[in-house]
């Protein structure tokens, strides 16, 4: 706001005339302003979805990395329209590529926080879905579907995951070019209102885009999420476990620290989604433990996780 414009030393401030719906972004300055950046951010509301992605998502460093850089462009090209300098909206639709479990949807969601406290975006709400979502099976079926989607998702950003899945170059009547036709449409002329983040394994992703140029020339970022180490994923662990108000004793961590180094090398690993999975199946056998035992229990036992919930599973090749 204009508690936010400071004059140039030596020189006397310039008042801006105030906005009535009071928004920083449509407030001209004049050339000798100054504009202090970290309280504009704050005032924009993006300071928030960028530490909460710092808390949520262990790891993943050149992701964020570059969500920030999107969204330093985006706050630096509204402070430049403030001074009437030329900032034509820039295209935001993106690729996630990335195994499974990578944290695709939770920075996507995130980003659409981030695009509506730029005022890029009104709704800034996450409408996820996948080729079901979109693709009819019938003729006459597709458009309806999509145009559904695209409506439900006008404000904010649509998700579409394992976006490869649309186009089926083996199947010559397969209805996913109908609704990637329109999904073109729709992310050209509803780009102020609307942006589109495809995701998938990246090798699948390139693919596609070989095969839809229109869809590769309408991407402007493209964001690659790397798998876990395994440091990471005991420390994602961690934060699941503690969510749950559960704890591992000492001898329980290095057990489920042993658990995901023979999980990660078996195929189908997914990631945080395959820390969740495993987690799942410790508290039920944490449970099972406890009532199979029929003895006197405390808090602290309801919250301690011990190596015999986890060293049963079939990973360790001693249980079901």
């Amino acid at each position: 706001m204009t508690g936010f414009a400071m004059p140039a030393p030596g020189r006397e401030p310039t008042p801006a005339e105030p906005h009535e719906n009071d928004e920083p972004d449509e407030e001209q300055l004049a050339d000798d302003a100054l504009v202090d950046l970290g309280a504009w951010q704050k005032q924009l509301a993006i300071t928030g979805p960028l530490e909460r992605l710092d808390a949520e998502l262990v790891g993943i460093e050149p992701v964020k990395t570059r969500v920030r850089e999107i969204a330093a462009l985006l706050l630096v090209d509204q402070l430049r329209a403030r001074f009437g300098l030329n900032a034509s909206r820039p295209t935001l639709h993106m690729c996630f590529t990335g195994s499974p479990g990578t944290g695709k949807t939770t920075v996507a969601l995130r980003m659409a926080e981030i695009l509506k406290g730029l005022g890029y975006l009104r709704r800034g709400h996450l409408v996820s879905v996948t080729r079901d979502d979109l693709v009819g099976e019938y003729v006459g079926h597709t458009a309806p579907k999509t145009k559904a989607v695209l409506n439900r998702a006008l404000g904010g950003v649509l998700l579409i995951d394992e976006a490869y899945y649309l186009y089926r170059a083996d199947s010559e009547r397969d209805y996913g070019p109908e609704a990637i036709e329109i999904l073109l449409q729709v992310m050209e002329a509803r780009r102020d209102d609307l942006v589109v983040i495809l995701a998938g394994y990246r090798d699948r992703m390139d693919s596609f885009f070989t095969s839809n140029p229109g869809m590769a020339s309408r991407i402007a970022h493209h964001i690659d999420f790397p798998d876990f180490t395994l440091d990471e994923l005991v420390r994602i662990a961690d934060l699941m476990v503690a969510g749950e108000s559960h704890r591992f004793s000492p001898a329980a961590r290095q057990a489920f620290r042993e658990y995901l180094a023979l999980r990660m090398a078996q195929p189908r690993f997914a990631n945080a989604r395959s820390v969740r999975n495993a987690i799942d199946r410790m508290r039920l056998r944490h449970a099972n433990r406890l009532v199979a035992a029929g003895a006197l229990v405390g808090k602290d036992d309801l919250i301690r996780l011990e190596p015999a919930d986890i060293t049963v599973s079939r990973v360790f090749g001693t249980g079901p």
